[in-house]
């Protein structure tokens, strides 16, 4: 009976977290998140871009480790079309240290990252988001200051192995984004580790 009341209360306390994160078609609001450089950084920020792309990621996922150039790669391919990168570190760094804001910082200066990098610091944006890996992906469409979510779920279908990967999702929301066409795929599996919390 404690079982069945307990899987009961987690179901509800699950339903109540997606519940309040975002759908598709939902205005996002703004956020302030410290980045590496110390300087904090606001989807406000981005005023005249046409979108943005979000995606929590961290250090020590290795999921998030195998995604690091493709990600930049992302970043390079879009932001002189209007969708720059925006990475945030939802993890708490007392359950691993190797997600510490130094350790950001060190990483983010190892790969080359040519994207913001910011750690949420209170854990709230990634639960607004409805985030649960890393990495997960959030891509907005920004129009008149106005941020709507747009598309929801991984990079694309390979983690391993960027070539063998035959579905580009990130790739191929944007590109309809900026063509002005419907996304064929809206939500996707985010394949990763598990966010981590207190």
């Amino acid at each position: 009976m404690k079982k069945i009341i307990i899987l009961g209360l987690f179901i509800l306390a699950t339903i109540g977290v997606n519940a309040q994160s975002y759908q598709i078609g939902d205005k996002v609001a703004d956020f302030k998140l410290k980045n590496v450089d110390g300087k904090y950084v606001s989807l406000s920020d981005y005023k005249d871009t046409k979108g943005i792309i979000v995606i929590f990621t961290c250090n020590h996922c290795p999921f998030s480790v195998a995604y690091e150039d493709r990600i930049i790669k992302l970043d390079k391919k879009y932001k002189t079309k209007g969708f720059p990168v925006i990475a945030i570190n939802p993890n708490d760094p007392e359950l691993y240290a190797s997600d510490s804001f130094e350790n950001m910082i060190k990483r983010a200066d190892e790969k080359g990252f040519t994207f913001p990098y910011l750690i949420d610091e209170k854990q709230d944006v990634y639960k607004r988001f409805g985030a649960t890996k890393t990495p997960h992906v959030f891509i907005l469409s920004t129009k008149k200051g106005v941020n709507k979510l747009e598309y929801i779920g991984a990079i694309d279908n390979n983690y391993k192995n960027a070539e063998q990967a035959d579905k580009h999702y990130v790739d191929d929301a944007v590109n309809a984004l900026l063509q002005n066409k419907k996304i064929a795929v809206t939500t996707t599996k985010a394949i990763g580790c598990s966010i981590k919390s207190k």
